[in-house]
C-alpha cells in the first residue's frame, strides 16, 4: 500500500513538473553588454520599429521578456508595467515588452492589456531573446522566458532578473531605474 501511494505521488509530481516550462538558460549578467536590436512593435496599437539604439539615446531602458500575450501571467505583468509605466518615465526609462509567443497579437496586447502606455515588440522565433539567453521549451516551441533587464544608456545590463511572479519584476526594475537616476541626478 505505501509503495502504491509513493508511486501515485511522484506521478503526480512528473506530470505537474512537465506540464511547468522548462526554464532557459541563465540569463546575459549584470554588466554585460545588451544585444542591440530593431523589431516590429506597437503602441496603443499602432505599429513601429522599436529600436534599443534609439531608446537608450533619452535614458535607461526597462527591456522585459514574457513568453505570450493574453496569457495570465503575462496579462497580469503588462498591467502592473502599465501602472508603473509613468513613474518609470519620470526618472527618464523607457519600458517595451517583448515576446516570442502568438506575435501576430502584439498591437491588440499593446492596446488592452499594456493600456496604450508602453510598446510591445514580437520576436519571432525567440532570436532576440536567445541573444539575451533568455529562452525557454514549451510545448515544442522557444519562447521567451519571464526575464527583466534594465540597461543604462551606455548599453550595460544594470539588471538581470528572472523569475515567474510578475509582481517581482516591477519591483527589481523600479529599484534598479531608482538606483541609476540617483547615481545620475
Amino acid at each position: 500500500m505505501k509503495f502504491r501511494k509513493n508511486l501515485a505521488v511522484s506521478l503526480a509530481l512528473g506530470l505537474l513538473a512537465a506540464s511547468v516550462p522548462a526554464p532557459g538558460i541563465a540569463a546575459l549578467p549584470q554588466g554585460a553588454g545588451a544585444p542591440d536590436f530593431t523589431l516590429s512593435a506597437a503602441k496603443a496599437g499602432k505599429p513601429f520599429n522599436f529600436s534599443l539604439h534609439q531608446s537608450l539615446r533619452k535614458g535607461p531602458v526597462v527591456l522585459y521578456f514574457f513568453p505570450a500575450a493574453f496569457t495570465a501571467g503575462c496579462t497580469i505583468e503588462a498591467h502592473l508595467f502599465a501602472e508603473a509605466t509613468d513613474s518609470f518615465r519620470k526618472m527618464g526609462a523607457t519600458v517595451v515588452g517583448v515576446t516570442a509567443g502568438n506575435v501576430e497579437r502584439v498591437a491588440e496586447f499593446s492596446k488592452l492589456e499594456c493600456r496604450d502606455k508602453f510598446a510591445v515588440a514580437a520576436d519571432p522565433g525567440a532570436k532576440i531573446a536567445a541573444e539575451y539567453k533568455t529562452v525557454m521549451q514549451f510545448q515544442d516551441k522557444t519562447l521567451s522566458e519571464r526575464t527583466s533587464f534594465v540597461i543604462a544608456p551606455d548599453g550595460k545590463i544594470l539588471l538581470s532578473y528572472t523569475d515567474r511572479n510578475p509582481q517581482a519584476h516591477i519591483d527589481q526594475t523600479m529599484a534598479a531605474v531608482r538606483e541609476w537616476k540617483a547615481k545620475h541626478s
